[in-house]
């Protein structure tokens, strides 16, 4: 090859573009544009189904005086959903916020408070069953590793799913809960 080639081959090869910047900002925004569509969308959603959940009456608070205590736990409230069908979540209320939890059992009922969402109490002769269970509204846990406790609001019956700090106090509960849901059976 002559010099005269060797300049010619130079002078055709330069370095490729590093950077488009102009590309590479216009896909960062169209993408950040495109999460925050989706995130609004799941936004309506809920907003929408706790439209078509709005004919849920209130939730019951707890008595003046509920008596004492049963049982207490303290644990993880996991949702609600309608009963038998562990997908279909209430929102409606604020059942379907997952929260902390402190449970309290008493002849009056169950007594859930939950900090930094709403409290609600299930009256004693409201409550149809509990079972162990490894799932509710999402949320997926081992065999037996979830309290779902099944009761009557309006003419609608919810699962409630709970999850305490210590696993063992489950069983304890759907056999306690279990036993007063036949007696107060017995007596209507």
């Amino acid at each position: 090859m002559t010099p005269l080639q060797l300049t010619y081959l130079a002078a055709g090869q330069k370095s490729a573009e590093v950077t488009d910047w102009a590309a590479r900002i216009g896909w960062v925004i169209g993408i950040l544009l495109f999460v925050a569509l989706v995130y609004w969308l799941m936004r309506e959603g809920w907003k929408w189904r706790g439209t078509l959940q709005s004919d849920l009456p209130e939730l019951p608070t707890a008595p003046e005086s509920p008596g004492t205590a049963r049982l207490t736990m303290s644990g993880r409230y996991h949702g609600s959903t309608t009963a038998g069908q562990w997908l279909d979540r209430i929102v409606a209320h604020g059942l379907g916020t997952r929260s902390r939890a402190e449970l309290t059992l008493t002849d009056a009922g169950l007594d859930v408070v939950r900090p930094g969402a709403a409290d609600f109490f299930v009256p004693a002769d409201a409550l149809r069953g509990a079972r162990l269970d490894k799932g509710i509204a999402g949320k997926v846990l081992t065999e037996g590793g979830l309290l779902v406790v099944t009761w009557a609001h309006g003419d609608r019956l919810i699962d409630s799913g709970f999850r305490s700090d210590h696993a063992a106090e489950h069983t304890e509960w759907v056999d306690t809960l279990n036993e007063m849901i036949n007696k107060t059976e017995g007596a209507r």
